[in-house]
């Protein structure tokens, strides 16, 4: 017996004969790919959690941009999210999220990322929206413990031609990542369709952060790189559910986080150039991709 044959991922239901989707699943597995555990493929009931907090996600994104404008701050944006999450019995997933010895919990509701700031923004009295600003805003809501994660950006007043074309480009690069996601297909297919448009504009993808399982947990496997090669990364199955949140920069692919950043969670383009990101969570189904936070 080999010492070192890989253990197992997938498991057929004991006592039951293996199902057309498990004989794909082990046929993938017994070429090598990475799969799927069982445990990421939702039941009826979980989609259904999911379903509804996605809907009081896209309740929350929907309330700030019927009322965000020039000369608004950016914590008076966390404080309407949290008022929505309130009346709606949900909960901010981001609010005291993460941090280890180095970093603090995240301390707001919400991620307000302007310009250059390519995720993690923090919302603060002093960041007042200003005419030409282009701002993510990304909300990840708990309902009835399940989870659903969204963004969407906003262009405050009239901004530059390179700006609208950098936020209109991350939305398409969004929707071809969409596209790209079939059943039985790789989460490195997204990947390429996405690297292969953003690259007709000389924009850079940002490597170090990713779309990400979700529903039961914030952050589930698996991680959804937003480049890299067809066929590669796990095996997309029907019941899977992930977000896709390209994070598109004018300049550089690199970004850093500012040794001074009080925070520790501000993500920051290398050569400050602006950033632009779009985000759905999403649903494989037989048919392609389910949007569960329009």
């Amino acid at each position: 017996m080999n010492a070192f044959k890989k253990k197992r991922r997938w498991h057929c239901l004991s006592g039951q004969e293996p199902t057309e989707m498990d004989k794909t699943i082990m046929y993938w597995e017994n070429k090598g790919k990475e799969v799927p555990t069982r445990e990421l493929i939702k039941t009826p009931e979980q989609i259904e959690g999911i379903r509804r907090a996605g809907v009081v996600n896209t309740g929350v994104l929907d309330a700030v941009a019927a009322v965000i404008h020039e000369g608004m701050n950016t914590l008076e944006i966390d404080q309407i999210c949290r008022k929505y999450c309130e009346e709606h019995n949900a909960i901010p997933a981001c609010l005291n999220y993460g941090g280890d010895e180095e970093t603090p919990p995240f301390p707001m509701s919400v991620c307000t990322s302007i310009n250059e700031v390519v995720c993690h923004g923090v919302p603060k009295e002093e960041d007042v929206l200003e005419e030409g600003d282009i701002i993510n805003v990304d909300f990840t809501t708990i309902l009835d413990g399940y989870y659903a994660d969204a963004s969407r950006m906003f262009i405050i007043g009239k901004t530059t031609p390179e700006k609208e074309q950098l936020v209109r480009v991350a939305k398409e690069c969004l929707e071809i990542g969409m596209e790209a996601a079939k059943p039985y297909g790789f989460v490195g297919d997204i990947g390429h369709a996405i690297e292969k448009h953003c690259k007709k504009y000389g924009y850079g993808i940002v490597r170090d952060l990713a779309g990400h399982g979700v529903g039961n947990a914030f952050h589930e496997e698996p991680d959804v790189n937003h480049y890299g090669h067809r066929g590669t990364g796990m095996l997309l199955v029907p019941g899977m559910v992930f977000t896709i949140e390209p994070m598109i920069n004018m300049g550089t692919w690199k970004v850093f986080i500012d040794a001074d950043d009080p925070y520790g969670w501000e993500v920051i383009t290398e050569d400050e150039k602006p950033s632009a990101q779009w985000e759905h969570t999403l649903l494989m189904t037989e048919h392609g991709v389910e949007v569960l936070t329009y």
